[in-house]
């Protein structure tokens, strides 16, 4: 239909995208120890694109052999070994006229120091999350407060992930500033108690993100996206704001849309709920706060979901519909009445079962 919202093209900087649904990215841990995917894995991302995904989103890649792992068999795009093996999976997805995203992270706190090369965990502060870890069913040790070294050395993880990247001629690459990993952890004064220029005010926390995403840009080409992902939920002490109110979010949205960043991905429990109490959505309020291109995800799994979702942002994700559903492009096109997938039904993604 000439007016169907979710299956009209969608001008991205210099691209066009033949939907405004993409695949989210979503962790795996089936990498061993090359760092990089099982086939399987691999290839289930380039059937998605086949299945009509306008964009197809890696799962999160760990930005250094040092402190940036959280958890096992995480992959990394660090060697020419890891940028072969990715540079088949561009092609592939290209191919289908899709393009693909490379998202990257640092896990911080969240590190299981075990599975990191040096057996660090380090952070903003020295404050560990209230939870268990669910993988060790143990405490999760205290972070080690990052030195200036640490944030420079961690930083470069960065700039040479994304060279990795574009070295596999990847379409852009998302720096991962949402869930409570490292980076939003600088940005959230639930876990940032520094007292340097890193810390403090909410321009303070921000400026470890603004270095990090400077630091990227440089290694960009201008043909190619940059985006950022953030949220107000983190992986571990899910319950906590890890902004303190609508105006301190706003304030770093404020912040994010004067950088060279190409859109900003939106992640929510659901896009639906309305965040700080203000009756308005995480997308909303967002963009009342910058003009960027908006991603947006968080249990949209039909088209009604889906349709919705685009009152206030430009691009659907979706993850769980997209991992368990090879079809489900094709279902919201025709309107096929769907559920929900649940996390326990997608814990398939972390087994050795290979996905339709």
């Amino acid at each position: 239909m000439a007016d169907d919202l979710l299956f009209s093209p969608f001008r991205l900087k210099n691209f066009t995208l033949k939907n405004r649904l993409g695949v989210a990215p979503m962790t795996r841990m089936s990498a061993g120890a090359n760092s990089i995917p099982r086939q399987d894995v691999l290839d289930f991302l380039v059937r998605r694109a086949k299945n009509g995904a306008a964009l197809v989103y890696t799962e999160a890649l760990v930005t250094d052999y040092e402190s940036a792992q959280g958890y096992p068999g995480q992959a990394r795009l660090l060697t020419q070994p890891q940028i072969k093996a990715w540079s088949a999976v561009v092609k592939a997805i290209q191919a289908e006229g899709s393009l693909a995203i490379m998202q990257m992270f640092h896990c911080g706190r969240m590190a299981w120091p075990e599975v990191n090369p040096a057996h660090r965990s380090i952070a903003p502060s020295p404050v560990s999350p209230k939870q268990d870890n669910p993988l060790t069913q143990a405490p999760y040790p205290l972070p080690e407060e990052m030195s200036q070294f640490d944030i420079e050395h961690v930083i470069n993880g960065f700039v040479e992930t994304a060279k990795g990247a574009m070295a596999a001629g990847f379409d852009g690459v998302e720096i991962h500033g949402a869930h409570g990993y490292l980076i939003n952890q600088f940005l959230s004064a639930y876990s940032n108690k520094r007292t340097d220029g890193y810390g403090g005010s909410a321009s303070g926390r921000y400026r470890f993100a603004h270095e990090v995403i400077q630091a990227v840009a440089k290694v960009i080409p201008k043909d190619r996206l940059l985006i950022f992902r953030i949220s107000n939920w983190a992986i571990a002490d899910m319950e906590v704001s890890l902004f303190a109110d609508v105006a301190e979010y706003q304030e770093i949205i404020g912040l994010l849309a004067k950088e060279p960043l190409d859109a900003l991905s939106i992640s929510t429990y659901d896009f639906k709920d309305p965040a700080f109490g203000t009756g308005k959505t995480m997308a909303a309020l967002t963009r009342e706060a910058c003009d960027l291109p908006l991603l947006i995800c968080g249990k949209i799994y039909d088209r009604a979901s889906a349709e919705a979702a685009l009152q206030d942002a430009d691009i659907v994700l979706s993850g769980k519909s997209t991992l368990l559903n090879p079809n489900w492009l094709d279902d919201v096109r025709a309107g096929h009445p769907l559920k929900p997938y649940t996390s326990d039904q997608a814990n398939v993604a972390y087994t050795a079962e290979p996905l339709l």
